[in-house]
């Protein structure tokens, strides 16, 4: 259970990222509201997987969500950057989020 909770933190994360942008500096009602809830969602599911999973690898693995979702959303919903080199550099962030998975934290 500590692994979907990590994970759903970690898609929290991408929302209150992605958010951010549209709450233009906290000036919109309703951007702000998702955005702050979907901060807290991520806070509390992240609270409640370090536990039991260590902290080192919850934290690299729940901010290597949040990273690799806002550069792929941010590439999809606001035409950021999609070269070869940032992508491979994305690959590299989930490649060491799997390294972890597989040799630090299985509980």
């Amino acid at each position: 259970m500590p692994w979907i909770y990590l994970a759903l933190a970690g898609l929290f994360e991408v929302v209150w990222a992605i958010g951010l942008k549209y709450t233009e500096g906290f000036s919109r009602l309703w951007p702000s509201v998702i955005t702050v809830s979907a901060m807290t969602a991520s806070i509390v599911l992240l609270a409640m997987a370090v536990k039991t999973l260590p902290i080192g690898t919850a934290y690299a693995i729940w901010t290597g969500i949040g990273a690799v979702g806002a550069v792929l959303l941010g590439i999809v919903l606001f035409g950021d950057s999609a070269s070869p080199l940032r992508l491979a550099c994305v690959a590299l962030v989930v490649l060491g989020m799997a390294g972890l998975k597989l040799t630090g934290g299985a509980h």
